[in-house]
């Protein structure tokens, strides 16, 4: 994906909305909420004059013309530049195009689940399955409300959203499935160290009897006593 001179996923909804027409600063804030695009795109409106500043900056947008209603304050309209058609453009076709690395919170959990006990790992996902069964619920009756009224062109990213909480959904119903059972691969080594740091003994000295071979033997001898 190519570097851009702007970043922020925001100020290319704000490219999108002067794409449409000029507009004020306070018209972009409601356009974007109207159509739930804090679902998709993090809307920080604290920064959104810092971003409408950077893209004028950049020659991506510029001032059309100032308005004033009475004695309300005067308000500055925007329209987007023909280098700011491009960006635009270019940054929403590389977003389309290019699939890039990314960081959900939920992956890095579990590459460190380690560290928890089994049977909290389970407690946890377990919760975590609540939390997805009841956003998925909330997501469908939505969709069901809206689906009638909107094209689907506009419902798009709502139907990506909610195909990967289901897959997620189905990924932690597994694997919560499989840590009950205890069929995980590798989960009698992960329970019997969590045996032995339950009773004090420190990674390091864990990692001692694992070389000597005498890992299973240890907690044997804890759950013996």
């Amino acid at each position: 994906m190519s570097k851009r001179a702007i970043a922020n996923p925001l100020a290319l909804a704000v490219l999108a909305c002067l794409w449409e027409k000029p507009m004020y600063p306070y018209e972009m804030t409601t356009t974007m909420r109207e159509r739930g695009k804090e679902d998709s795109i993090r809307l920080n409106f604290g920064s959104l004059y810092s971003v409408i500043k950077s893209l004028e900056k950049h020659g991506f947008i510029e001032v059309a013309q100032t308005e004033r209603e009475g004695n309300r304050p005067e308000r500055v309209v925007y329209q987007i530049t023909e280098s700011g058609r491009r960006e635009a453009t270019e940054w929403l076709s590389d977003l389309i195009e290019t699939p890039v690395k990314e960081y959900p919170a939920i992956e890095t959990g579990l590459s460190l689940l380690p560290m928890l006990p089994p049977a909290t790992a389970a407690d946890l996902l377990e919760r975590r399955l609540d939390r997805l069964d009841a956003d998925i619920a909330e997501r469908r009756a939505l969709g069901e409300a809206s689906g009638p009224a909107l094209p689907e062109l506009f419902m798009i990213e709502f139907r990506y959203r909610q195909a990967v909480l289901d897959a997620e959904r189905a990924f932690v119903a597994d694997l919560l499935a499989r840590l009950r059972a205890g069929t995980v691969g590798g989960y009698e080594w992960w329970e019997q160290l969590h045996v032995l740091l339950a009773h004090g003994l420190s990674m390091a000295e864990i990692q001692q009897r694992v070389a000597a071979g005498d890992f299973g033997e240890e907690v044997a001898e804890l759950l013996g006593n």
